[in-house]
């Protein structure tokens, strides 16, 4: 997945690991809002970048993607590029991406989930050429 070609779609990016408690805190919501919202135009994208050697492996990630039910794509972000293209220091972050390619909202941590899925359907209401 290429974020130019996501263009017209609501794209949440989460930065997370799947050792880390406070990921899988927030992990209930960003599957329930992929389920409710992939329909509308909502692309989530889970960006694993690994903290513990054990994290890095190929085969243990896909084994905690199986066992925790995710359905939207995770990309395996070992090197860092995606996590340090954004700056990023945290798990988890998420960042909303609007339909035009902007970074629109962004949160570190667990919590406000109310207020993350009011902006995602914000975004997704807005119009696109």
């Amino acid at each position: 997945l290429r974020l130019a070609g996501l263009r017209g779609k609501v794209v949440g990016l989460e930065m997370w690991t799947f050792d880390c408690i406070n990921c899988q805190h927030v992990m209930p919501y960003l599957k329930n809002w992929y389920g409710k919202y992939k329909d509308q135009g909502l692309v989530l994208i889970g960006n694993h970048f690994p903290e513990f050697s054990v994290e890095s492996d190929f085969n243990n990630l896909k084994a905690a993607v199986t066992q925790d039910g995710i359905e939207y794509p995770v990309a395996q972000d070992n090197d860092g590029a995606t996590w340090n293209a954004y700056h990023n220091m945290y798990w988890p972050a998420l960042y909303l991406i609007d339909k035009r390619g902007q970074i629109r909202y962004e949160h570190f941590g667990e919590g406000a989930y109310d207020e993350i899925e009011t902006n995602i359907k914000a975004l997704l209401a807005e119009s696109y050429p």
